[in-house]
């Protein structure tokens, strides 16, 4: 989990970029096609059959659930703040954690409900500061997505009981490529060369950060995995210092530590109650 959010902060910061280049829709197709072109020489090699899901509904249903939350996402992306933006993200954990509790029959653990809510905590201190709502509409927008991703995620973690994550993945890009493809047809413009080897990274670290994601699903309960996600925030400072040599102010030094607090807690005692 704690790979998978480095690799998703690159490539949001990537696709934000493209998506202020590119129609929103376009980015939202081509990042998924080359998802599934990285994977192609994985699929030659183990053949066909190794990539054959045991249940097509239920990719497909993922699919296009997880397509719905992007559609959102990217016409949103544009026009909302990193900071407004960051925080609305940080909603689909706590959307995961009750629904793995109705729908997965996962128990209601009170830590992992502290160290989440912790966790959010540590992510308002961090960007209030920059909470001025000039997202507009495009904020509320955002903020839809995420049941839709809490979804997706709820679906990813019902096919890990099922089949393995490179299956998974793999059938992520086709059929969310699939659904994509009409609103980009509406809107295409060529990207330039430089943009199609962007979105070939991309695809490489979508497809990395996913598999990431559907492993971690596969061994922990998917509420144990969520207070994670929120050491995000971590690295997208740490990048920021890195590339743009954005210093950290008091907000995010305090809010950081709160985030680091209570993953670690949160980590150390699931791995104490899986020994």
């Amino acid at each position: 989990m704690l790979g998978s959010g480095l690799l998703f902060t690159v490539l949001n910061a990537l696709l934000r970029g493209l998506a202020q280049q590119l129609d929103p829709f376009v980015v939202q197709f081509l990042r998924y096609a080359a998802g599934a072109l990285v994977m192609l020489p994985f699929i030659l090699r183990a053949g066909l059959a190794a990539y054959r899901p045991k249940g097509v509904a239920g990719q497909l249903w993922r699919g296009a659930v997880h397509a719905s939350g992007l559609v959102l996402w990217f016409f949103a992306i544009p026009h909302v703040p990193l900071a407004e933006m960051t925080a609305l993200g940080f909603t689909t954990p706590l959307f995961i954690m009750l629904g793995a509790i109705l729908f997965l029959g996962e128990r209601m653990v009170a830590a992992r409900w502290l160290a989440a809510l912790a966790g959010f905590l540590g992510v308002l201190v961090v960007v209030s500061p920059g909470l001025s709502g000039a997202g507009g509409p495009y904020g509320l927008v955002m903020l839809a997505s995420s049941p839709l991703f809490a979804a997706s995620f709820l679906i990813t973690k019902a096919l890990t009981r099922r089949d393995p994550p490179q299956v998974i993945v793999v059938w992520q890009a086709l059929t969310v490529m699939l659904f994509s493809l009409p609103l980009a047809l509406l809107a295409w413009d060529w990207p330039t060369p430089l943009q199609w080897g962007l979105f070939l990274v991309a695809g490489m670290l979508g497809s990395a950060g996913h598999f990431c994601l559907t492993r971690a699903f596969s061994l922990a309960d998917l509420s144990a995995t969520q207070p994670v996600k929120f050491l995000e925030l971590l690295w997208s400072a740490g990048a920021g210092f890195l590339i743009w040599g954005e210093v950290p102010g008091p907000a995010t030094l305090l809010g950081g530590a709160i985030i680091f607090a209570a993953t670690s807690w949160i980590a150390r005692r699931e791995s104490r109650r899986r020994r």
